[in-house]
């Protein structure tokens, strides 16, 4: 049960962050940077997928150590340290394979997957307490 909440709590938060994100503030930055690579319409499946895969990554790597330790700092540090990984991955193998990938694009982005791992790891690790307390 601890599980369930863990990753439905996460998952809403991620996706809720990252939609304003992509829709509301970044877009106009990632357009004029990569627009040329851009799809007319996203692959939402490809997208759903990556969803549910990093928000299980996230609850694995993150919340439920910070679960296991009692401990908000452990979701802070395990959320931001997982972010950095996973983001840098995907900019950096596009900077490194990619012509045209900016640097600007390598660096914000890398930034965004540890803000917003860090924000959806305590809420989830804060919401799952929440309703799980006994």
């Amino acid at each position: 049960m601890q599980y369930a909440v863990a990753y439905l709590s996460t998952v809403v938060v991620f996706l809720l962050i990252d939609f304003v994100w992509l829709s509301k503030v970044a877009t106009k930055f990632y357009f004029d940077r990569i627009g040329h690579l851009m799809m007319d319409k996203p692959n939402l499946m490809a997208a759903a997928i990556f969803y549910a895969v990093y928000v299980v990554g996230l609850v694995i790597f993150a919340v439920s150590p910070a679960l296991s330790s009692g401990r908000m700092t452990t979701a802070l540090i395990y959320g931001a340290l997982f972010g950095f990984f996973t983001y840098a991955t995907y900019d950096m193998t596009n900077y490194a394979t990619l012509r045209g990938w900016p640097l600007p694009v390598v660096m914000l982005d890398i930034s965004w997957g540890v803000l917003i791992s860090v924000v959806s790891a305590a809420a989830g690790f804060y919401l799952t307490r929440m309703f799980t307390a006994s």
